[in-house]
């Protein structure tokens, strides 16, 4: 999923492009993707970019009239920009925005439609959409110890809960953990002063040096080779390769549709995460879908009806 560093490229390249221009036409080549209906997306068009901003991983392009289009990629939504008038790509394109510019291309290589698309006029419409994490780049670590400490959860989970921290999801987390040295699993409000400085610093630099370096890779050119797997990542997607830091292996525990990536000797002591444990502890602090972590809906419970569980079982026919 694009995070932070990558959507921010994404919005700067977006930004030079249509700002100051006119939406011309929006082409749907699903009619999943949207997921507004009134006021109708039609409305959007003839209506100049007066801005491209994120909110937490989603992208906004503001429109004249105090319109916008939010746009979500999820898992495996990417965007293209071609000339104007461009082909929707057959099997992966999703929509397209004419622009007097060029064309904004929405594509989603996954069977799994989860990008989305809304069209909403006002800032209070806008404002439902805001997760409500804060900008760790905006705050300082008073701000910061304040965040991650309201609530006790694992580290994994309080770096990518959009609530908590904005725009972190799993690829930056494994990233900023190990550059802290801390393990996914340890409780937030456990940490020390010195921890909670030393992950606020580690968060900082990956997040900037990350932004930095996709910046200067699609200097030129649109970003279109946006992926959450990098070679150069010290240890997320890099399961039983060697740890940057000190060359032993590094280890990985999936549960539902999340990977934790992690140094047992730099992050754990030497303590080697047993997948059965950390899934069932994943599984009291985590979300059972992406869907769910992104709009921080809570997982649906199916509690016993008391009046089946008293009541006496039916004695068998003779």
């Amino acid at each position: 999923m694009p995070e932070l560093p990558d959507v921010a490229v994404y919005v700067e390249h977006i930004a030079s492009r249509t700002v100051g221009q006119t939406l011309l036409k929006v082409r749907l080549a699903s009619p999943f993707v949207l997921r507004t209906a009134v006021p109708p997306i039609r409305e959007a068009e003839g209506r100049a970019v007066v801005g491209v901003r994120r909110l937490g991983k989603r992208i906004v392009i503001a429109l004249s009239g105090e319109a916008f289009v939010v746009i979500h990629l999820m898992v495996s939504g990417r965007f293209r920009f071609g000339e104007q008038g461009a082909k929707i790509p057959g099997k992966l394109g999703q929509a397209a925005f004419d622009f007097s510019s060029g064309t904004l291309i929405l594509t989603e290589a996954s069977s799994k439609k989860r990008a989305s698309i809304h069209y909403v006029v006002g800032d209070d419409a806008l404002l439902a959409f805001d997760r409500g994490g804060v900008e760790v780049l905006e705050i300082d670590v008073a701000g910061f110890k304040a965040a991650i400490q309201r609530e006790s959860h694992t580290l994994k989970r309080t770096m990518t809960d959009p609530t908590i921290l904005s725009g972190i999801g799993n690829g930056y987390s494994d990233e900023i953990l190990f550059a802290a040295a801390l393990s996914p699993l340890k409780q937030s409000k456990a940490l020390s002063d010195e921890e909670i400085a030393r992950l606020f610093e580690a968060t900082k630099s990956v997040l900037t040096d990350w932004t930095a370096r996709l910046r200067e890779e699609s200097k030129g050119g649109f970003p279109e080779q946006v992926t959450a797997f990098r070679p150069e990542m010290a240890v997320h997607g890099r399961y039983g390769k060697p740890c940057p830091r000190c060359g032993t292996p590094v280890q990985r525990v999936v549960y539902a549709q999340n990977e934790t990536n992690y140094c047992a000797r730099c992050q754990t002591g030497g303590k080697l995460l047993a997948d059965r444990s950390l899934s069932r502890l994943l599984g009291k602090d985590w979300p059972k879908s992406l869907e769910e972590l992104e709009e921080h809906r809570p997982a649906v419970q199916l509690k016993p009806n008391p009046e089946r569980s008293t009541k006496p079982k039916r004695a068998p026919k003779k």
